[in-house]
């Protein structure tokens, strides 16, 4: 492979246009284009720039030996930074998913609390509403932690930050049981107290929220 043919593909290689490492580089676009043409050669104080800005040792740019392990190289680093921008990109979106479910759990509390009391809505049609809103954001929870879950090919032992979560989510699983009972044995208004239920539902997907948001990281995957 000569100099000019190394130069076009070590350049495609890192995702770069001629424009691009022109400006890097402080020299025009025709004169990458020269080089990558062979109608000159670049000069020695740009050998080690375009070097650095290819990630290839001088003798893998200058000759043939070595090219191949850095074009490997280099292409897997670009592939990687390609899936680390995917994953942020999922991650938000999921993020976006889960705190519209949250916030649709919060209107349909709100809903039920006012429907009869204040907007006077028959008892029934307020519960049907209530089990329609808390039913979708249930789904869009769901949706998002499932169509957006980060790709594993393994699973270790879980992070921190998922201990943390599973921690909090225990202790809140259990105190919201011991509420639920206690209060449905003193009121015997089994009819209603499972919305305590629903509380706890909110409270658990709060917390994961707040783990995500201070560490930027989901409880929900796996790391590699």
């Amino acid at each position: 492979m000569t100099l000019p043919e190394r130069l076009t593909k070590l350049r495609k290689l890192a995702g770069l246009s001629q424009e691009e490492v022109a400006e890097k580089l402080e020299v025009t676009r025709q004169t990458v284009s020269k080089w990558e043409t062979g109608q000159s050669s670049p000069d020695l104080d740009k050998v080690l720039p375009l070097c650095g800005l290819y990630n290839v040792t001088p003798d893998e740019l200058l000759h043939d030996g070595g090219t191949e392990g850095a074009e490997k190289e280099i292409a897997e680093n670009n592939f990687a930074r390609s899936e680390e921008q995917d994953e942020r990109i999922m991650a938000k979106k999921k993020l976006t998913g889960i705190l519209g479910g949250v916030l649709l759990y919060f209107v349909a509390i709100a809903f039920i609390m006012i429907a009869i009391p204040v907007m006077q809505i028959s008892p029934v049609v307020a519960s049907a509403i209530f089990i329609l809103l808390f039913a979708a954001a249930t789904l869009i929870i769901i949706y998002s932690s499932i169509i957006y879950k980060k790709k594993s090919h393994k699973k270790i032992a879980d992070t921190k930050e998922k201990k943390l979560y599973k921690t909090i989510d225990s202790v809140l699983a259990f105190s919201t049981l011991a509420v639920y009972l206690l209060v449905s044995f003193m009121t015997m208004a089994w009819h209603i107290t499972w919305i305590i239920w629903i509380i706890y539902a909110v409270l658990s997907q709060a917390a994961k929220l707040i783990i995500m948001l201070t560490t930027g990281k989901d409880v929900d995957d796996d790391e590699e």
